[in-house]
């Protein structure tokens, strides 16, 4: 990995995108973090020691991203974009209310369309960069009672595949991250499928980094679990359902603690 990148993170106030800036920051790059809650991502740019710029970020709104840009440009040309930011209300589709199912699409799919806008002109022009995308194993295996969230993120890996095509030519790698459970506020009360532990955000923060360092088209989290899931894939239906079932994996959505995701489900929904 070169020394001195200049690294966009979006949803860094928390999680994943908090463990990926402070992981860069300490390898000596430059970091601009950008979040809706902005004094806590700012906290974060504080805690950091080296280069690191907060600034509010609504990653649904292409606005919001000229005025992140232009409020963090002292870091330099953006070398990586980190599209993280994401959100996760569960339940029946059936009962889910329409804003709701509008809101997981604007954030999950919208949100890295917007950010590739934003930030791919000048990569394209400089004829170089990175853009890395977390989606989530869900975007590759189907479960239920989080079926617009899944969708989401199958629209995500649909995207960055698309995107790696159109931008190769111009220079720009594109890697797409699909994590298990991790154990961040958008994971409340959601359980380990079985024979697979929960991931803490500073695994994923690993593999980013070393995305960067050695770009790559996908990259899973834990990475032996790509290989469970191409196989499956090949399997007639009713042998992956019978994996799913055996690894309860297609359960772990509708087994989630309700009390224990109270309060994140309320900010994601607000």
């Amino acid at each position: 990995m070169n020394p001195g990148l200049t690294i966009v993170i979006t949803g860094a106030a928390r999680g994943i995108g908090e463990a990926t800036a402070r992981r860069l920051a300490a390898a000596g790059h430059r970091v601009a973090l950008g979040d809706l809650d902005t004094d806590l991502v700012q906290r974060v740019a504080d805690e950091i020691s080296g280069a690191a710029r907060a600034a509010h970020l609504d990653v649904t709104s292409p606005d919001s991203w000229r005025a992140f840009l232009a409020a963090t440009q002292e870091l330099g040309p953006i070398d990586v974009l980190v599209n993280n930011a994401g959100i996760m209300p569960l339940g029946q589709v059936l009962k889910e209310p329409d804003e709701v199912t509008r809101k997981i699409f604007d954030v999950n799919v919208f949100g890295i369309i917007n950010g590739t806008k934003a930030v791919g002109p000048g990569m394209v022009e400089r004829g170089r960069g990175h853009i890395i995308n977390v989606a989530s194993a869900v975007g590759r295996v189907p479960v239920a009672d989080g079926a617009s969230y899944a969708a989401s993120k199958f629209a995500a890996v649909g995207f960055s595949e698309s995107t790696r095509l159109e931008l190769k030519p111009h220079g720009i790698d594109v890697t797409v991250v699909l994590p298990g459970i991790v154990r961040t506020e958008l994971a409340a009360g959601v359980p380990d499928a079985r024979g697979l532990k929960s991931l803490q955000p500073e695994d994923v923060a690993e593999v980013i980094e070393s995305a960067i360092r050695r770009p790559r088209p996908e990259l899973w989290v834990p990475t032996w679990t790509r290989s469970m899931a191409k196989v499956s894939g090949i399997l007639p239906l009713r042998a992956q359902e019978a994996i799913a079932r055996a690894f309860k994996a297609d359960r772990v959505m509708s087994d989630a603690d309700p009390v224990a995701r109270a309060a994140y489900e309320e900010r994601a929904r607000r």
